[in-house]
């Protein structure tokens, strides 16, 4: 067997073998006739994040944190894909969803620099203002003194 074949690559430095993740194919919901109640074409993919030795403890947490949503209680991922009609597709479609969400997961966003207002945007927003005023100012009834 080939090294792909075995291992899933999700970026340059993170690699899981696909011994890791765990299928479960079970019956689509919704119409279809009489081919739906006999094929079981849904496949549940299921990855232990918590047990998984492939991953480091910074990588668990940002998993963690970015897929909250998605991993239970017991720490495990579950995604499930029923979007064809044959469980092959189904199973290859939702290694690839998996692949894509974890990379997605491990990407660290750049920290945010602060920068102050220059003065001309400070003079410009206070000249702005002053217009506005002004036109707001003019839109006022016609005084009886005059």
């Amino acid at each position: 067997m080939s090294d792909e074949t075995t291992v899933l690559q999700i970026n340059d430095s993170l690699w899981i073998p696909r011994a890791e993740l765990t299928y479960r194919a079970t019956r689509s919901g919704g119409p279809g006739g009489q081919h739906v109640n006999t094929s079981s074409s849904r496949v549940e993919l299921a990855w232990d994040v918590d047990g998984s030795p492939s991953v480091t403890d910074e990588q668990r947490a940002l998993i963690r944190s970015k897929l909250a949503n998605r991993i239970n209680s017991e720490g495990v991922l579950l995604l499930a894909s029923s979007e064809q009609r044959s469980q092959h597709q189904n199973k290859e479609s939702v290694t690839a969803r998996f692949a894509t969400l974890l990379a997605q997961s491990l990407v660290v966003p750049k920290a945010r620099k602060k920068t102050k207002p220059s003065r001309a945007s400070k003079e410009a927003r206070l000249q702005q203002k002053k217009q506005r005023s002004e036109t707001k100012r003019m839109r006022g009834g016609i005084r009886g003194d005059e």
